[in-house]
């Protein structure tokens, strides 16, 4: 069995984010499940790309701040203490916008983890 208490300010960052993620999959070495924590500044982007996934179920809890995600149909505003869900196939474009006033706290967990984001370009729609 293994058991894991975690602060996750105390885990390394994850240099090729275009904000500070922690995670905890790599932390612990999970098998199935992605799990970080993100903090994102105003203006900063959550993932590398806009981006869906083939069979990734995605939830991102809003822990502080509030989180912007742009979709195919509109943009969402998660306020903190509330969570958003992207099923398969769902592109999404997770940020902080740079007119905010106060940075961004959210645990993304996904899986299954193998499943890496494919690049969505809204333009090609």
């Amino acid at each position: 069995m293994g058991y894991h208490v975690l602060d996750p300010d105390e885990l390394a960052d994850s240099p090729e984010h275009p904000c500070d993620r922690r995670s905890i999959t790599d932390t612990v070495e999970l098998a199935q499940l992605a799990a970080a924590v993100y903090t994102l500044d105003p203006g900063e982007q959550l993932a590398t790309q806009y981006h869906y996934h083939e069979q990734r179920e995605e939830i991102f809890y809003v822990v502080a701040g509030e989180l912007h995600v742009e979709t195919p149909e509109e943009t969402f505003a998660v306020p903190a203490d509330e969570v958003f869900v992207a099923e398969p196939e769902s592109p999404i474009r997770p940020y902080n916008p740079a007119d905010a006033t106060e940075p961004t706290r959210v645990l993304g967990v996904g899986a299954p983890k193998f499943d890496i984001g494919r690049a969505y370009d809204p333009d090609e729609e």
